[in-house]
């Protein structure tokens, strides 16, 4: 066979005929601009790593905490200016060849979550609560994190002073992937977002410095049922494809709505079959509800939040709820409103069982971020509340509502990072009695914590909760108001009962102390007061300005 013959053959196969000129290849058009938020912060992390490889040991820490801070602090700003450059409004739209949409909900919570996770590094970077070892300050992360729990090589770490400093460009990543998963467009960009985000958190579950073994369980928990949520949410989508013929959120609710004339022949046995809809729609919307931690799909969460080193906790509590939610808003309100009929008693029901099992099995609990993490299962029952409204108020209220929690939840868990014995964190509740006589400033910002996560009026929690739950009743969803006001009572008593025990309890003579830590850690908890009691005194910009975002491009 000639040469020439062979070029044909090759050129034919490919869908272009050698005399005509291929014209059917278009380059994608990409609007990087419109993307400098997550560009930015996949930029840095690459950075980061880059360092861990060529920046001597010494600088690392101080290279990757000044990276870390100036990729997050810039990439806020360019959200900033998206939204001042009416992105989030008349400008809303489709980019990047439908992969992502930006629009106000997007630009909302990519500013939650980078402001949440700028706040989050301080902790990380925090330095001066463990004693030093050998003459070196230590952070709460392992010497080096593949060496076993123990072992010789791990004490030689910790005597040569060394550090886990890839904590920062894993964040990073985290963070960017976080940035994709409320803006994705199409069921393969909410995918790969899923995964960007989740397997950097499965790995910074298992570096903790105490408590190796416990850190390294949560880990493998939380990576193997990650993996199973995964799975679920990847078995929709080729569910929703089948049904469909398309992965793109506008073309599954165009189908849904039987608005769609022109069908592919090669799809036509399947597309329009509802079993597949139905099937394909609740399995994403598992994937989902486990990344928020809703009941049933809620059983890594505590056993996580407890092993995970506590910087890791505050960061993946507060960031990654914002980011399923947002997710799971768009899903809801953008490709699957026309099924509302289907999807709104599963979500009653779901909602329902997440805020009072959170709240009941609460109060059981005898270990703080224990507490915290069923507080934090029946804080995402709540938010479900407004997700159901299937209002404009309800989106509102939803993406106020992770504004406000994220940032009480973020700095909780700094204030335990605080309280520690001679084994590191003292997370058993008794070990708090008495921290009101002990360190009575601490005390009392933690107080003011809990108050805003048991919703009390002039916390932002209260205005979280109102917005929700008007917006629940406003959409026909009465009972669901009614059932979070008595989980509120109920998960009210725990809160109160810890209050109680700090302030009103005799401190044991053998409890822990209250570390003093850096202007890091305290800029963490002194960002979270203020926007804790910004937000409960004077919510109504905020309200606005969620209401102004709360608009989904379709």
């Amino acid at each position: 066979m000639s040469a020439t013959a062979v070029h044909s053959l090759w050129t034919m196969a490919g869908g272009v005929t050698s005399a005509a000129p291929a014209e059917k290849f278009k380059a994608p058009v990409i609007e990087y601009a419109q993307l400098t938020p997550v560009l930015i912060v996949i930029g840095v992390a690459v950075v980061g790593v880059l360092v861990e490889a060529f920046v001597p040991r010494r600088a690392r820490y101080y290279t990757q905490v000044f990276l870390t801070v100036v990729a997050l602090a810039a990439a806020f700003a360019a959200v900033i200016g998206l939204a001042a450059g009416g992105y989030g409004t008349t400008k809303a739209h489709i980019a990047a060849m439908g992969a992502l949409a930006i629009d106000g909900p997007t630009l909302f919570l990519q500013g939650t979550i980078l402001l949440t996770s700028l706040v989050a590094v301080f902790t990380f970077a925090e330095r001066r609560l463990d004693p030093a070892a050998h003459g070196n300050h230590v952070d709460s992360f392992a010497a080096q994190a593949a060496s076993v729990p123990g072992s010789d090589s791990e004490k030689a770490a910790v005597r040569a002073g060394f550090t886990t400093t890839e904590v920062f460009p894993l964040v990073l990543f985290s963070v960017a992937g976080m940035l994709v998963f409320p803006a994705a467009n199409d069921l393969l960009t909410l995918f790969v977002a899923l995964e960007v985000f989740s397997l950097p958190l499965y790995l910074l579950c298992a570096v903790a410095r105490r408590k190796r073994l416990m850190s390294q369980e949560a880990a493998v928990k939380y990576f193997l049922l990650g993996a199973f949520s995964s799975a679920f949410l990847l078995f929709g989508i080729a569910l929703l494809y089948g049904y469909a013929g398309s992965v793109s959120y506008a073309t599954i609710a165009n189908v849904v709505d039987g608005s769609v004339t022109q069908i592919d022949p090669a799809l036509a046995d399947t597309m329009g079959n509802d079993a597949l809809l139905l099937i394909g729609g609740a399995m994403i919307l598992t994937g989902l509800l486990f990344k928020v931690g809703a009941v049933p799909f809620h059983m890594w969460t505590p056993d996580v939040y407890q092993g995970a080193p506590t910087p890791v906790t505050g960061f993946m509590a507060a960031a990654t709820k914002v980011a399923a939610f947002g997710a799971l808003l768009r899903l809801l309100y953008v490709v699957l409103p026309g099924l509302a009929w289907d999807w709104r008693p599963v979500m009653w029901a779901v909602a329902i069982v997440t805020m009072l099992g959170g709240a009941i099995v609460a109060i059981t609990q005898t270990d703080i971020k224990r507490l915290l993490a069923y507080s934090s299962i029946a804080h995402a029952g709540f938010i479900l509340a407004g997700v159901i409204a299937t209002t404009p108020d309800g989106i509102s209220s939803v993406l106020f509502y992770l504004g406000a929690y994220s940032f009480v939840t973020v700095g909780a868990f700094a204030v335990v990072t605080l309280v520690r014995d001679a084994g590191g964190e003292a997370t058993h509740l008794s070990k708090w009695a008495g921290l009101g006589r002990r360190s009575p400033l601490v005390a009392a910002v933690f107080a003011v914590f809990l108050l805003a996560f048991a919703g009390i009026p002039l916390t932002s929690g209260f205005s979280g909760k109102f917005a929700v739950f008007k917006a629940a009743a406003d959409g026909g969803a009465g009972g669901l108001v009614v059932v979070g006001v008595i989980s509120s009572a109920i998960a009210a008593f725990f809160y109160i009962r810890v209050i109680v025990l700090m302030f009103f309890s005799e401190p044991k003579a053998d409890g822990p102390t209250v570390a003093v830590p850096s202007p890091l850690t305290m800029t963490t908890i002194g960002v979270g007061v203020a926007v804790t009691l910004v937000l409960g005194l004077a919510p109504q910009y905020f309200l606005d300005l969620a209401s102004q975002a709360g608009v989904f491009v379709r």
